[in-house]
């Protein structure tokens, strides 16, 4: 089920009838990507046709707090207003794991006058696409979406470790596209594909990616808001799949030390409405004026918009020199030390990947990111940089190297509020100093063992 079904409420509950649903799970993507909402038994589903929800519900940090005070409460009414939330009824997916039958459906956040809550993350990246559909441009995207599975850890202080497959060993040893190492958990995604296909999840293909435990899935292309519906869903399933088999998967940027971390490179292509055609490739084939200025702003505008795809302060330990991530926005065709790639396809299947985002980003949040961005390259006509043609780790970092520094960069960075929408981001950078300043109260094991003598 994907956005281009274009289904409305009677769909919805024919849908629902034909598998004999007794349980709708109401869902709202939160500014973290965890889902949020209520159960209905399916009566009251169909009754009420939406549910209500304090405005703050979608815009709390990870760690459940909220703001005191501050430039939060100039969008969030200080009064805790409800907002409406309405079914999408295109995002409707079975819950392939439940006992009952039980449907998931993803909904979107409206005020009291019917206009979409402005920083809800669904409502972003709408935000976003019709800025492009008001061009006459459909953006088209395929994620890679990298996680590690682990063994189970129900203490924060133990340091993760792989789990154990069907050898009885875990893995000490990189096995980056190793089949075998694919085979330890064979259990687990044969579960997970299975999930994957009674939810109708456009999931391709599975490889072991380079670290310990490290897999990547990849989804077909298709439209950015079915497509990070699919993500969240699967964030979700995977998850839920682990945890069957006693271990767990996880999406942090950067699980394990000395492993590297984790992403969710974003591929992106534009295509005419009218023609058909993508806008990257000219008639003869090459690279068109598009194309080059969409690289143009995604260069001028990462990292400003950094902190919306490196969300922790975890993030930031992802992005380091020599470890399968980038440091800068340099761009090039087939070259993986850069941020933007281009990799090596026909004319019209020229696409842009962006390399930058990490697995721990809400998808929705992410690809209004890098829409955003190009976006704004399309409309000034931004020219890019040269092409990296060698090593992009021999040149300077170009991006922020820490939550709080990054929040400094969105702020000043005013095309990018205007694109997003400054409700959004003022409400995002407030969860973010909010988070930062959580972390910040907190004393890492490498303070005790090398400040605590020697200072």
């Amino acid at each position: 089920m994907t956005e281009n079904k274009n289904m409305n409420f009677n769909d919805l509950e024919q849908w629902l009838n034909e598998r004999r649903v007794t349980e709708v799970e109401c869902l709202v993507p939160d500014l973290t990507g965890v889902a949020r909402g209520k159960i209905l038994p399916r009566a009251k589903f169909t009754e009420d046709r939406g549910m209500r929800l304090p405005q703050a519900i979608v815009a709390m940090g990870v760690t459940g707090e909220f703001p005191e005070s501050g430039p939060y409460y100039d969008v969030i009414d200080p009064t805790d207003k409800d907002m409406q939330l309405r079914p999408d009824p295109s995002s409707v997916r079975i819950v392939p794991w439940a006992t009952d039958p039980t449907a998931q459906v993803i909904h979107d956040c409206f005020d009291h006058e019917g206009k979409l809550v402005p920083f809800a993350p669904r409502s972003v990246l709408r935000r976003v696409l019709d800025l492009y559909a008001a061009e006459g441009l459909q953006p088209i995207v395929a994620p890679e979406l990298e996680f590690y599975l682990t063994a189970r850890n129900t203490d924060p202080n133990t340091l993760l470790r792989a789990p154990v497959g069907r050898s009885g060993r875990a893995e000490t040893s990189r096995q980056a596209y190793s089949i075998d190492a694919v085979n330890e958990f064979d259990p687990l995604f044969e579960e997970i594909y299975d999930y994957s296909d009674k939810m109708e999840l456009n999931v391709d293909t599975l490889i072991h990616e380079v670290g310990a435990g490290q897999m990547e899935i990849n989804f077909f292309h298709n439209k950015p808001l079915g497509l990070a519906d699919e993500v969240f869903f699967f964030k979700r399933t995977v998850r839920e799949a682990a945890l069957r088999h006693d271990m767990y998967a996880t999406f942090m940027a950067k699980p394990i030390a000395g492993e590297p971390g984790s992403a969710m490179h974003v591929h992106q292509s534009l295509v005419d409405v009218e023609s058909g055609k993508n806008v990257f490739s000219n008639e003869d084939g090459t690279p068109s004026e598009a194309f080059m200025h969409y690289i143009g702003g995604l260069q001028r505008y990462i990292p400003a918009a950094m902190v919306l795809v490196a969300p922790y302060v975890n993030s930031y330990r992802r992005l380091s020199r020599n470890t399968a991530a980038p440091i800068n926005i340099e761009w090039g065709y087939d070259n993986r030390t850069v941020g933007i790639r281009s990799p090596i396809s026909s004319p019209a299947a020229r696409r842009v990947e962006n390399r930058v985002i990490g697995a721990d980003a809400n998808p929705y949040v992410a690809m209004a990111m890098t829409l955003a961005c190009g976006y704004l390259g399309l409309k000034n006509k931004i020219k890019p940089k040269p092409e990296m043609r060698g090593d992009a780790y021999l040149s300077p970092y170009a991006l922020p190297r820490s939550l709080g520094e990054a929040l400094d960069w969105l702020r000043k960075e005013t095309d990018l509020h205007e694109v997003l929408g400054k409700e959004f981001v003022t409400v995002y950078s407030e969860i973010k100093e909010l988070e930062f300043d959580e972390f910040m109260k907190v004393i890492s094991p490498w303070e005790r063992e090398h400040l605590l003598l020697h200072v």
